[in-house]
Order: structure tokens, then C-alpha cells, then sequence
């Protein structure tokens, strides 16, 4: 099988698949345009997030048996077409799910402790106790939604604090040892911290939204490590202001490039977001230890393996 990598990653991919007598080749900085006039030469293509592989995309490549995707989200592929032509699609969201879940925990204990803001203002020569004090984990019952790998992997760390984990997810019967499953009313009803773990689709575009703020019973802390349009920015940025929402961790933005590769626009919202000490924003890296690259690119490759050898 001839296989096109479209965008780097970890080079046990190459070096496994070359030696299963794969095909390879690689086309880092090729257009769309440019991939689509010769994408009907491979029987598989590995992506990240560079190039949108549409209907159009999807329509050109011919010959191609299956897209595999290194990570969890697939929301740059159309995923109906491609069960339509048949193309066999392959993601890896257990390859990242520990670094995420690491992340959420990490982000919440720097923002209910003031870790961030008490260092600078030590470094800076102010030294404040009452000020920063703190807010504990234990007792607090987090609410996730979603529970696939993400999820769980979250809900496991909670545990370990503590916590009452509870969840809503869209399938029945995934409650485990970890956490409850409960309706999305029962969520809003007894979540102190909301956590999303959820794929971008069109029935989770702007999930979180006014209504959904405004339907929490309590005050809450809220952490986004899924998509950035599964929440419209605006109404957390009121809710923010007013109190409603205590604090919020942010590894993703509604306003990032479809790529991740950067922000592609700039307003008042985000400003706010980014000038409060009562949010932390990274650059989408929840998933981006040294330990999950090795391991998103391990789990595509044996799913590869698994499926054409």
C-alpha cells in the first residue's frame, strides 16, 4: 500500500510502517490544491490538522482505503462522505488521553490556588497570604461531558482527589468505578467544576452558551480541553464578570485556526480572557507531552498494521 503523510509527527511511524513494506511518502508543504491533484495515487493518507479533507478532497482520492488521523478529534474530515466512498477511518485517542487528563487537573489546581498569580507577586516583591488564599479539590463534584477516553482518564485523576465525579455522555450504560452516569439536568444540578470532553460536531457547536451557563445551580469552575467553538466565548466572558463562573482553564479557543497553529482573530472577549487572573489560556498543547507523541503515533501504526497486514 502506498500511504501520503501530510504532516509530521513522531518518526516511529515511518520507521514501522517502512518496515512492514509500506509505501510511504511525505508532502509537508504542499497546498490543498496541490494534494488534491495527486491524492488518487495513495491508498491511505496520515494527517494532523494542515489540510481539510472535504468532499471535494475525499471525491479526488480514489483509490484511498482509509485516513488515519494522529489524535482524537476528526471534525477536518467529512466524516459522512467518507463512510459514503467507504474509506475506513482510524483516529488515536488513547494516545493522548493521560497528558489531557494531567492537564485539566493541572490547569485547576494553578487557578483555585492562585499558583500563578502568588509567584509573580512574590518575584515582584509583594507578598500576600489572605489574598491567595486557596480552594481545595477534595469534596467538589466535577461534571464531565463526554466520557470516551478523554474522559475517563479524567474522571481517574479526579478520583484521586477526592472528588465526586459525575458525567453525561450521549451512550448509555458507561458508568464505572470512577464515576456516575447521570442526565445532563442532574449535571447542571450538582456540578461544581464543568469539564467538556466532547468532539466538535454540529449538536456540541456552541454547547455551552448562555442558556447552559445560566441553567448551572452553582457557581463553577470550567475547564475546555475538547474544541474551542463547543463554547460561545461571549457568554463566559459575561459569565466571568459577574461571578457566575469562578474561574476558567482554557487549552482551547473559539477563536484558533482550524490548523491549531495559532489565533486567527483578536476582540474584546479574548483580551479579557487573556488580561484575567480568573483564566488560564494555553495553546491547545493539553495533549502535547513528549510521552503522548510517541504514543498517538504508536496506537495509529498498530491500528494501521492491524487493518492491512
Amino acid at each position: 500500500m502506498k500511504i501520503l503523510l501530510l504532516d509530521k509527527n513522531h518518526p516511529l511511524i515511518t520507521e514501522q510502517l517502512l518496515a512492514k513494506n509500506f509505501v510511504l511518502e511525505e508532502d509537508f508543504t504542499s497546498s490543498y490544491d496541490e494534494i488534491c491533484q495527486k491524492i488518487q495515487n495513495y491508498d491511505g493518507v496520515i494527517i494532523r490538522s494542515r489540510i481539510p479533507l472535504d468532499k471535494n478532497f475525499l471525491e479526488k482520492g480514489k483509490n484511498l482505503k482509509f485516513i488515519a488521523r494522529v489524535g482524537a478529534g476528526m471534525e477536518n474530515i467529512d466524516i459522512p462522505v467518507a463512510e459514503k466512498l467507504g474509506i475506513q477511518l482510524i483516529n488515536s485517542p488513547e494516545g493522548n488521553r493521560d497528558s489531557v487528563a494531567e492537564h485539566v487537573v493541572g490547569m485547576l489546581l494553578i487557578l483555585m490556588n492562585r499558583l500563578f498569580i502568588a509567584s509573580q507577586e512574590v518575584k515582584n516583591g509583594v507578598w500576600l497570604r489572605e489574598e491567595n488564599r486557596g480552594d481545595e479539590l477534595l469534596g467538589k463534584t466535577v461534571g464531565l461531558i463526554g466520557y470516551g477516553n478523554m474522559g475517563k482518564a479524567t474522571a481517574k485523576r479526579f478520583s484521586g482527589f477526592g472528588c465526586k465525579v459525575i458525567f453525561h455522555d450521549i451512550l448509555p450504560g458507561l458508568a464505572d468505578e470512577y464515576a456516575s452516569q447521570v442526565s445532563l439536568d442532574e449535571l447542571k444540578q450538582s456540578a461544581d467544576i464543568l469539564s467538556l470532553h466532547i468532539p466538535l460536531t454540529p449538536e456540541t457547536h456552541y454547547l455551552i452558551d448562555e442558556n447552559f451557563i445560566s441553567d448551572m445551580k452553582k457557581d463553577f469552575y470550567f475547564v475546555n480541553t475538547a474544541r474551542g467553538k463547543n463554547v460561545e466565548t461571549k457568554y463566559l466572558v459575561e459569565a466571568l464578570r459577574s461571578g457566575k463562573v469562578k474561574g476558567a482553564c482554557l487549552d482551547v479557543l473559539e477563536y484558533e485556526k482550524s490548523s491549531f497553529e495559532n489565533l486567527e482573530t483578536e476582540n474584546e472577549d479574548l483580551k479579557y480572557l487573556l488580561e484575567s487572573d480568573k483564566a488560564i489560556v494555553t495553546p491547545h498543547i493539553a495533549g502535547w507531552t513528549h510521552q503522548s507523541k510517541e504514543k498517538l503515533a504508536q496506537v495509529i501504526v498498530d491500528k494501521i498494521v492491524a487493518s492491512y497486514c
